[in-house]
């Protein structure tokens, strides 16, 4: 007589489309994305990114057509970076009423009253050197660039945008600006912090979108060193405390171990996002016809939610936006 063996059945879940999407653990839904706008000054103007097909540099007279079209596809969540025309050595384009995000954000604001604007706020765009604030010595000051990035945040604030997003990395960056926004009567508005953000290479595509590479040494003694897991949880425990209301994670990819800890010590939003070199390496590869960009791109945003986060930032919004249509 034959001994039996038991085992689990873990096919009878897979069996069929309609058994796989009731048992299915994570879903990507459009009002997870966020979707990052690069704007310029001046008119009539719309720049591709080399490196990132499909992702624009739009002239202010054109931001809100681009906007509409996101809008349209049911995303009501951008973040904003600006691309001036002229940069100093403090990056005072940051702070002033007239800076191209706020122009930007009071125009959308305009047109698209329950649209969340998420600003950026550093001023590496802005700066002649390319660092994320005021160089003394060869070396980023701390101290010095605070004030300025807490400058920019009231403007940003003022202008009308609904969430401040600091990426800068200097030290006490979410209390600085917490401090600011409350005094200067902000005190509704939430700071989505670039807590864990790394030094990476996979940055390389956004400099050349906002303009933003720096023009000596690098950013590695304020930005995360890759190799590093504890750090992330000091570097995130610092904001929490500060008075974070989001915690992002960047570039998630290579860093999801990253998001599952942040997810599984914090219990605010957590944000992935979904860079740059992220984008291009797929694009490239669809292009040329080495993969199916759709399956893949729905496979690594999933990955991300699985890993714990709540809202990804992503060049892919609007053509994930398409798909969950689709498939709807």
């Amino acid at each position: 007589m034959e001994k039996h063996v038991d085992f689990k059945r873990h096919r009878r879940l897979r069996s069929s489309n309609a058994m796989r999407t009731m048992v299915r653990e994570n879903h990507l839904r459009v009002e997870d994305f966020i979707y990052p706008m690069f704007v310029l000054e001046g008119k009539n103007t719309k720049n591709e990114v080399s490196s990132m097909p499909g992702v624009y540099q739009v002239s202010l007279d054109l931001v809100v057509e681009e906007v509409r079209e996101m809008y349209d596809l049911g995303i009501k969540s951008i973040i904003l970076f600006g691309v001036p025309n002229e940069k100093d050595e403090i990056g005072s384009g940051a702070f002033v009423e007239t800076g191209i995000v706020q122009e930007a954000t009071r125009l959308i604001k305009s047109e698209f009253h329950d649209l969340l604007i998420i600003a950026d706020t550093c001023l590496c765009e802005y700066t002649s050197h390319g660092h994320c604030g005021v160089i003394h010595d060869h070396d980023v000051d701390n101290d010095a660039s605070l004030k300025l990035l807490a400058r920019t945040a009231v403007s940003q604030a003022q202008a009308g945008a609904d969430i401040i997003a600091p990426s800068n990395m200097m030290d006490g960056f979410v209390i600085a600006i917490r401090q600011a926004l409350d005094e200067a009567g902000f005190t509704n508005i939430p700071i989505m912090s670039y807590a864990v953000k790394y030094a990476s290479a996979f940055y390389g595509p956004f400099r050349d979108a906002a303009d933003s590479t720096p023009q000596f040494g690098d950013r590695k003694t304020y930005q995360m060193d890759p190799a590093n897991r504890l750090e992330a949880l000091r570097e995130a425990e610092s904001d929490v405390q500060e008075g974070a209301d989001f915690l992002i994670v960047k570039p998630a990819l290579s860093y999801l171990d990253i998001v599952r800890d942040v997810r599984n010590n914090y219990n605010l939003p957590v944000v992935a996002y979904n860079v740059s070199g992220e984008y291009a390496m797929v694009k490239a590869a669809a292009q040329n016809g080495w993969i199916n960009e759709r399956e893949l791109v729905m496979e690594k945003l999933t990955s991300m939610k699985r890993a714990g986060a709540d809202l990804i930032i992503s060049y892919f919004a609007k053509d994930v936006a398409v798909w969950l249509k689709e498939t709807n």
